[in-house]
């Protein structure tokens, strides 16, 4: 498969949020300008990418009890693009995804610690069913803005890496020359527009 990435009510990588001193308050996922992509290796010679289209999710902070802020995303798993229509099925099938069954990937957030130069996110990610902890790092958050409506509105980006066989999703094909078809290690990129339910 093609990975993942990512993500069950709040947003992995909205916890840019944390360092952006904004007041305490719910803050939504929206949902029109946000998306999770990702990249795995194929046959060992080129990147596929692909995104999932429908994300959603909150985030709930305090600027001045950072460390207990919670932030969770869902990810709709059907709504997996990589511009190729028999490889997506594929991936939904329960070769992968197994999206019948398992219908979305959700992040839920345990803690968040700063960097150098940001944040990391760390939480839980349950994909087909199977839960890890996984470290995001977080890039932003974009100072926060009104849009023509009124709405404050602020963003990030969140990026981690994962081997997709931790998760289930273990198939492959072995390659005559050696190696496998798709690669194990698959790249999240994690990028939300929030938007304040207070406005």
């Amino acid at each position: 498969m093609y990975e993942l990435g990512k993500i069950s009510r709040r947003v992995a990588t909205v916890a840019g949020l944390l360092a952006a001193g904004l007041t305490a308050a719910e803050w939504k996922i929206d949902p029109a300008h946000s998306a999770a992509s990702f990249s795995v290796r194929h046959m060992m010679v080129s990147t596929v990418r692909g995104h999932f289209g429908k994300i959603s999710g909150t985030v709930n902070y305090d600027p001045d009890a950072p460390e207990k802020a919670q932030v969770a995303a869902e990810i709709d798993v059907a709504s997996i693009d990589t511009r190729n229509e028999k490889r997506d099925a594929h991936l939904r099938s329960e070769d992968f995804f197994y999206a019948d069954q398992y219908p979305t990937m959700v992040f839920r957030s345990k803690r968040v610690e700063r960097t150098g130069g940001g944040l990391r996110l760390i939480g839980d990610l349950t994909i087909r069913g199977v839960t890890r902890e996984v470290a995001f790092d977080v890039e932003g958050p974009a100072p926060p803005v009104k849009d023509a409506r009124g709405n404050l509105r602020t963003g990030a980006t969140a990026t981690a890496k994962i081997n997709r066989t931790d998760f289930g999703l273990k198939w492959n094909r072995a390659l005559e020359a050696g190696g496998w078809t798709v690669g194990h290690d698959v790249t999240i990129t994690v990028d939300v527009e929030l938007i304040s339910s207070g406005n």
